[in-house]
């Protein structure tokens, strides 16, 4: 067992852990989720020992975390996994054929082989040695959907136990038999897989608002009450003065002392309901749960007069003038229509997006990107929604509701995480008024609160819209059209070009 006791840490004077208890079993397939910001790397760290913290972490577990830290890039991949970990080559070609990794790979540079191919490298000596537990944080980062689905086979063929973070919902649920969840400074456990997981929580939520509105307006009530006991003792304080300074309501010289002891008692009978009213309020209040809403985005779409907004007739793009990097396609994007762009890494999907981009903005399409590479957005926000010409208001509406804490927004852009700008990205997008939006991977870096409120967004405004994403779930989720590139040697299994989802 891995057994954590009264666990506290803070970073920064932010309390990201407060008094957590938590047991893991070694044979867990374990899933760690929880909101950007939350400290899921933070645990992962503190089960390594990394950082400084009050409590107790008990475990007899020698941890290994994925990603390695690759110091020099440019060496061969072979020499840089014996600097890793120690192994057996034969064990190695195991792992890696497991993984459909190039059989030359190991005698290239690392930093010459794709995102992809780093990822699965690093993956095969992390379970090179079965004593180790391996601490797995988000290992489907520039991996396609295939990619994806192989690594998850992977990964439940292991025997051991594991934790591993992931914002790919689909992954999740075929690498977990348990999930732990960062909820608010606490941890919670929960049997099954993602999908167990996000509906146990639901029902749980729905359950603990109801409990919550119920409080609220208990709260209320106490809180009237509280003012009525606080003025009725006010006036029993007043009356006393009042007598006591001399007559009573009919003229009369009355006996002071037996006017104060009366006015006296009346008094205290007064303060001591208005401080069982405050009691009691006290207690309502701590029942109360700090529950995660999930709010409602906003967008800027101002949808097309036009019905038929772009079309594209056997289409295809090329490095400089290379070979076609996929065989040629033919669509058109209609008004309220979402379009998912499929396929391998490297078939062209972005540079697919840009033909569009450039062709729209050509026919005065307005157009809203989110783009795979922002770096120049920089400076402070303020100033750089001045420059964009977008709505600053709105953009701070959106960047709270996808959980960007308030002290950040002092922060230059480009000294935020890479979750933090991609928020950034993504508001952007969503203030910018567009008849058309073209977005390239908008879920990278952001957690699954995040996809559900994008998902939520998309669903309930249906703008016209054209993504790329790997996730398998949100694209099943949104899109209504879903358009697959495939390579230009593949014949006759081109000829379906599109397919429709009902």
């Amino acid at each position: 067992m891995i057994e954590i006791k009264n666990l506290t840490f803070s970073y920064a004077e932010n309390n990201i852990f407060e008094d957590i208890n938590c047991r893991i079993d070694n044979s867990w397939h374990l899933a760690l989720v929880g909101r950007n910001g939350r400290g899921k790397t933070t645990l992962l760290k503190l089960l390594q020992n990394t950082f400084e913290y009050s409590g107790q972490i008990s475990t007899e577990n020698n941890f290994v975390y994925f990603p390695q830290n690759v110091t020099d890039k440019e060496n061969l991949l072979y020499y840089i996994l014996h600097e890793l970990a120690d192994f057996e080559d034969w064990k190695l070609n195991r792992e890696l054929n497991l993984l459909n990794f190039p059989q030359d790979g190991l005698w290239r540079p690392f930093n010459s082989l794709s995102g992809g191919e780093q990822t699965k490298a690093l993956l095969a000596i992390l379970f090179l040695d079965d004593n180790n537990f391996p601490l797995i944080d988000e290992p489907t980062n520039h991996l396609d959907k295939e990619s994806r689905e192989l690594v998850a086979r992977y990964l439940m063929k292991k025997r051991q136990g594991y934790i591993v973070v992931s914002h790919d919902r689909s992954f999740l649920d075929e690498v977990s038999d348990h999930v732990i969840a960062i909820e608010k400074n606490q941890l919670v456990t929960y049997q099954g897989n993602f999908t167990t997981y996000e509906t146990e929580k639901k029902l749980r939520d729905e359950f603990e608002f109801a409990k919550n509105e119920k409080l609220k307006k208990e709260i209320h009530r106490l809180k009237e009450t509280a003012r009525e006991k606080a003025a009725w003792s006010n006036k029993m304080e007043n009356t006393k003065n009042r007598k006591v300074r001399g007559f009573d309501s009919e003229k009369k010289r009355v006996d002071k002392g037996a006017i104060g002891t009366q006015a006296a008692r009346l008094m205290q009978k007064s303060k001591n309901a208005e401080r069982r009213a405050n009691k009691d309020l006290e207690e309502k209040e701590k029942l109360l749960k700090n529950l995660e809403y999930i709010n409602v985005l906003g967008i800027n779409y101002k949808q097309s007069r036009k019905d038929k907004v772009i079309s594209f007739n056997e289409v295809t793009v090329a490095f400089e003038e290379g070979k076609p990097l996929f065989a040629p396609v033919s669509f058109e994007i209609t008004s309220g229509q979402i379009t998912a762009i499929i396929g391998p890494n490297g078939i062209g999907k972005s540079q697919l997006l840009n033909k569009i981009y450039r062709e729209a903005k050509n026919k005065n399409v307005k157009i809203s990107q989110v783009r795979q590479i922002y770096e120049d957005n920089s400076g402070y926000i303020k100033d750089w929604a001045y420059k964009q010409n977008i709505d600053y208001q709105m953009l701070l509406n959106n960047l709270k509701k996808l959980g960007m804490e308030r002290n950040v927004f002092n922060q230059k852009i480009e000294n935020m995480s890479m979750g933090q700008q991609k928020k950034i990205e993504l508001a952007r997008s969503l203030s910018t008024p567009a008849e058309l939006y073209i977005w390239d991977e908008p879920l990278n870096y952001l957690d699954v609160f995040n996809h559900e409120q994008i998902e939520e967004l998309i669903l309930q405004i249906n703008p016209t819209m054209i993504v790329v994403e790997h996730d398998k779930f949100f694209i099943d989720k949104i899109a209504n059209r879903i358009i697959e590139l495939k390579r230009e040697d593949m014949g006759e299994e081109n000829e379906k070009k599109t397919r429709r989802i009902n």
